[in-house]
């Protein structure tokens, strides 16, 4: 049994409360978790706690609306994403590169030490001055005024560097709130939007969420969201829910992965780059699919739904669109979802991968940059 031993404050160790960057942070981790329904703790704490709220409304990052609840900042939302960012990387000491790399050479940021001769159209911001005088000395044997000629110049050579649309497919069926994986998944798509706002400013990302349905998430929709919880527990389903006359109650926790991928090829084919990809993160196989304008749900998962899926995949890629696909394994190996997502790789030439939610991270971002590497024709 503990024991503890009281004595008289000496004044040698002063009280110091937490700042409001330390209570926005506890506060956060608890969203990533459970999204907006952290928030109206807020008015419990504005009650016995109003100092608390005060220094988080005076920092920025909470406020309320025009219906007086607590929302969070759009800077509350940028530190929430840069934290996410740091967690997976230690980006102290990186600077802003500016753009993805290539392994194209041409116009670009990047400069390498190898120069090449100067040709029509080169920048001539990218001159290399000591290799340019050089030639020019050499050329008319020394002596003053050196007279450069076109012949001289040399330029430092560059990577090609191309931009990227990018959608995240975020999996909110009801098992992702299970041993912290939507959290995980959350946390990653966050880190990808910090990542893009602060090193690939040209590059564009959307983050969309799929559960029955799948919709597009803004950042604070990201920030605000969770799993959709189960609705119902029959151990077999099959529903038929019409698109233009949904009945009252539908139940959203499927894993409708068919309607992300649709929704993310009719975003993509809006952008005008080349280099375009998808990017799934789930924890199980499909239980969803559209069928003209009607969605049909069928639990256990069924060969037509994947069927179904595997052919929407193969679609994006015959457009141009790379697919990676990460299957989260926490409690065991669920090997009919692992052949789902490799199958999803064989149809599409994109990759696919198993992993916990914890190793999941540098996995996706790491995809996220190689996957969009080379330039690719639509």
């Amino acid at each position: 049994m503990a024991t503890f031993e009281y004595s008289r404050w000496d004044g040698s160790e002063e009280f110091t409360p937490q700042s409001a960057d330390q209570v926005f942070d506890e506060l956060s981790e608890y969203m990533m978790n459970y999204g907006d329904q952290v928030l109206p703790n807020l008015d419990q704490w504005e009650e016995e706690h109003p100092d608390i709220v005060d220094m988080l409304v005076k920092r920025g990052y909470v406020e309320k609306d025009r219906d007086g609840k607590f929302v969070v900042t759009p800077k509350g939302v940028r530190r929430v994403e840069n934290r996410a960012l740091e967690a997976l990387f230690d980006v102290r000491n990186k600077g802003a590169l500016g753009r993805h790399d290539t392994e194209f050479r041409g116009a670009g940021q990047t400069v390498h030490e190898e120069s090449k001769p100067y040709t029509y159209g080169d920048p001539v911001s990218n001159l290399n001055m000591q290799e340019t005088l050089r030639n020019a000395l050499h050329r008319q044997g020394g002596g003053k005024p050196i007279r450069v000629t076109e012949d001289d110049l040399v330029i430092y050579d560059t990577e090609y560097q191309t931009s990227c649309a990018t959608v995240v497919l975020l999996d909110m069926s009801g098992s992702m709130m299970r041993y912290g994986k939507f959290g995980a998944a959350k946390q990653v798509a966050m880190a990808m939007q910090s990542l893009v706002r602060s090193k690939y400013q040209q590059d564009w990302l959307q983050v969309v969420g799929f559960y029955t349905y799948a919709t597009p998430l803004s950042e604070r929709d990201l920030l605000y969201s969770a799993p959709k919880p189960v609705s119902i527990f029959d151990p077999r389903v099959h529903l038929r829910i019409s698109l233009d006359r949904p009945p009252q109650f539908v139940p959203e926790h499927f894993t409708n992965i068919h309607a992300g991928l649709q929704f993310a090829r009719r975003l993509l084919a809006r952008q005008s780059t080349p280099n375009r990809q998808i990017i799934v993160i789930t924890d199980g196989e499909p239980t969803a699919h559209i069928e003209g304008r009607d969605i049909v749900l069928i639990y256990p998962p069924s060969p037509k739904t994947a069927r179904i899926t595997l052919s929407e995949a193969k679609r994006c890629a015959e457009e141009g669109i790379h697919i990676s696909s990460f299957a989260l394994i926490e409690d065991y190996f669920y090997l009919e979802l692992a052949n789902f997502v490799e199958q999803m790789a064989q149809v599409s030439g994109g990759i696919s991968a198993t992993c916990n939610a914890q190793d999941m991270g540098n996995m996706v971002i790491e995809s996220f940059v190689g996957g969009r590497r080379n330039r690719r024709r639509a």
